[in-house]
């Protein structure tokens, strides 16, 4: 048996817009620059559950946030990243219509995973496992080994596939075998090797 797992952003999803980026720190009055900068500097921590999204929302308004400003900014960082890849979407479809296995790993806070498991092509992937639903990101070795026990099975018979170099890195680490994601093309010709080689 292989497992092929995807990360999210940026290989199912399009990476996120610049302008809805711009468009959360207009909402909540944020000069964007520094917006931006806070958004990415604690983002790590907000994926691994260290900081809740009230914390983080203030850690990037570099002030205390509203509940209703932190409804309004989930809301939108998850529609933010909501725009699907439709090349790689299109592969998972195939994959999943004939019956390979399939999974999600993606460092996301929990408020994200909730919206994203309402997309219809991340609801149709059996297996999901989300950086801040157990505490742990990548490219820290525990998430690997985490969600190979999830899928019950051993880390050779996993491929993983994500847009940074270092989250296959530590895919590889942990005995997995990785994929660096460019773009959907070249993702449909490394897979058919693999599973070529699988048989």
């Amino acid at each position: 048996m292989t497992w092929i797992v995807f990360d999210y952003g940026g290989v199912l999803s399009l990476p996120q817009p610049e302008s809805d980026a711009d468009a959360m720190a207009r909402a909540v009055d944020a000069e964007p620059e520094g917006f931006k900068d806070r958004y990415w500097r604690h983002r790590l921590e907000f994926d691994r559950a260290s900081l809740t999204p009230h914390a983080y929302w203030s850690a990037v308004l570099d002030r205390p946030a509203s509940h209703a400003e932190v409804a309004r900014l989930v809301a939108m960082d998850v529609a933010s990243w909501a725009h699907p890849n439709e090349g790689t979407v299109g592969l998972l479809g195939e994959l999943i219509e004939a019956g390979h296995d399939v999974a999600l790993l993606s460092n996301a806070p929990a408020c994200l995973a909730d919206g994203l498991d309402e997309l219809p092509w991340i609801a149709a992937i059996g297996r999901r496992v989300y950086s801040g639903r157990i505490g742990l990101v990548k490219p820290d070795r525990e998430i690997y080994d985490e969600t190979a026990r999830t899928l019950g099975a051993a880390p050779a018979e996993i491929v993983f596939i994500d847009d940074r170099p270092e989250n296959v890195e530590g895919a590889e680490r942990a005995g997995m075998a990785g994929v660096h994601f460019t773009d959907a093309a070249s993702l449909r010709r490394t897979l058919a090797d693999v599973r070529e080689a699988a048989r």
